[in-house]
């Protein structure tokens, strides 16, 4: 195939509304959707988790032509005892609870697509039910003896190795072959970073049209943005662009947003900053009262003295005098309490557990 059919305008609109990039990875893709979309032919989607299955699923989908509706199945999400209900459907009392007859999501997809995802989890007892099903193209409810005809196109996901699963035995082989049919590798957000700006913007516009304010990002964001290394791939990515929408609602993004609010959440909380400081503290061994007697150490001053300090003495052992504000301070609240733990712990605003366990570090008796 040449470069000419690598461009947007030989791409089924349905798959360039859902795929969005220009990158050479992103254009590989979009042409093997839709050089299989067309065809009745099953599909294997091999990719990390989070980047995007679902949606190249769909994609061929909505290009094939087909009338009937796309039914999705997590097979890891469903207890292996209820997954065969599920795909296959049930009668009347086949077993405790099964009040009325109820058609599977294989029924249910007839004329359409069945998409299986994680399908590298499916237990191997059910698999054989499976390759049985694509094979005859009929299948039987649980509880019931008629063949039921099925016309479906089958799409199957995993982020699994599942060719390893296969040599290890925990996938069959001859469904492994039957469900390989057509391979496609969806490549992790990495590899196409430089779709990210026009992935970034689509994933706006979709928040807006629902009524959101969205926020602008700047050069240096976006730049941050393509540093990461997006394990999570685009479900990460979707997760940090809400978050920017609620964080910084017709606002603009700046790169040092990106790296302190975005990657990782941080919004300003004078509560969380000063538990932060404690939990800093915690840990730390501390000379015995004889060393520090033995020490020079000026008194400790007033905390809104600390930036005259240095004009008066050479150095500060912050640690030891971060625990001594810290001891100071717990034996004021018991006393301030008369010993009660909790009423303490309230007054410091920390755990009463925490509490607990800095009394015990600090050797200090109720």
């Amino acid at each position: 195939m040449t470069n000419e059919n690598l461009r947007s305008n030989n791409i089924p609109k349905s798959i360039n509304n859902l795929i969005s990039g220009i990158s050479a990875p992103t254009n590989e893709l979009k042409r093997l959707m839709s050089v299989v979309a067309p065809t009745g032919s099953s599909a294997l989607i091999l990719g990390p988790t989070g980047s995007g299955k679902e949606l190249v699923a769909k994609g061929i989908h909505l290009a094939s032509g087909r009338k009937g509706p796309l039914i999705s199945v997590n097979c890891a999400a469903i207890p292996t005892e209820l997954l065969e209900s599920e795909l296959f459907g049930h009668e009347k009392g086949a077993f405790t609870g099964a009040d009325k007859s109820r058609a599977g999501r294989f029924e249910q997809s007839s004329g359409g697509t069945l998409f299986l995802d994680e399908i590298g989890d499916m237990p191997l007892s059910l698999q054989s039910k499976l390759l049985r099903a694509l094979e005859n193209k009929t299948i039987q409810r649980v509880g019931g003896d008629k063949e039921i005809k099925i016309d479906l196109r089958l799409i199957c996901a995993t982020h699994q190795n599942i060719e390893k699963h296969v040599d290890d035995g925990k996938f069959r082989a001859d469904l492994y072959f039957r469900i390989n049919v057509f391979p496609i590798i969806v490549p992790n957000l990495a590899e196409r970073i430089v779709d990210l700006p026009v992935i970034v913007n689509f994933m706006l516009s979709d928040l807006k049209s629902q009524g959101e304010s969205i926020p602008e990002f700047d050069q240096s964001a976006f730049q941050e943005l393509g540093r990461y290394n997006w394990p999570g791939n685009i479900r990460e990515l979707r997760n940090v662009i809400e978050r920017a929408s609620v964080l910084f609602p017709n606002q603009k993004i700046t790169g040092k947003n990106v790296l302190e609010n975005l990657l990782r959440l941080k919004v300003p909380d004078p509560q969380i900053e000063k538990d932060a400081m404690w939990d800093a503290t915690s840990n730390i061994s501390f000379e015995s009262d004889e060393e520090i007697d033995n020490n020079s150490s000026p008194p400790l001053p007033h905390p809104t003295h600390y930036n005259d300090w240095f004009l008066y003495y050479d150095n500060i052992d912050i640690r030891k005098h971060l625990l001594e504000v810290e001891e100071v301070l717990i034996k004021a609240a018991i006393d301030k309490n008369s010993g009660h733990i909790t009423k303490a712990s309230e007054c410091l605003r920390l755990n009463r557990t925490t509490l607990i366990e800095k009394m015990k570090k600090l050797s200090i008796n109720q």
